[in-house]
């Protein structure tokens, strides 16, 4: 996994890993969840992956947008 920029400084999210069709996201209290196209959609997942890369907004979105729409709990 990546370590996640955090350019608010306020962020959730430490790192992330971006597959094809999927991302997974480490939080701050170590959960790791996995989004994917089949359970999340195609358009949030990629739209994740972008703000993964900027380093800004994912725990946002993923608060707004996403909620508990993601695939599967790894931890």
């Amino acid at each position: 996994m990546e370590p996640y920029k955090n350019l608010s400084g306020n962020s959730g999210v430490l790192e992330y890993e971006t597959g094809e069709d999927f991302i997974k996201i480490k939080f701050r209290d170590g959960d790791v969840y996995l989004y994917n196209y089949s359970v999340t959609g195609r358009d949030n997942v990629e739209q994740m992956k972008e703000l993964a890369i900027e380093g800004r907004g994912l725990s946002t979105f993923i608060s707004r947008y996403v909620r508990d729409d993601y695939a599967v709990k790894l931890k």
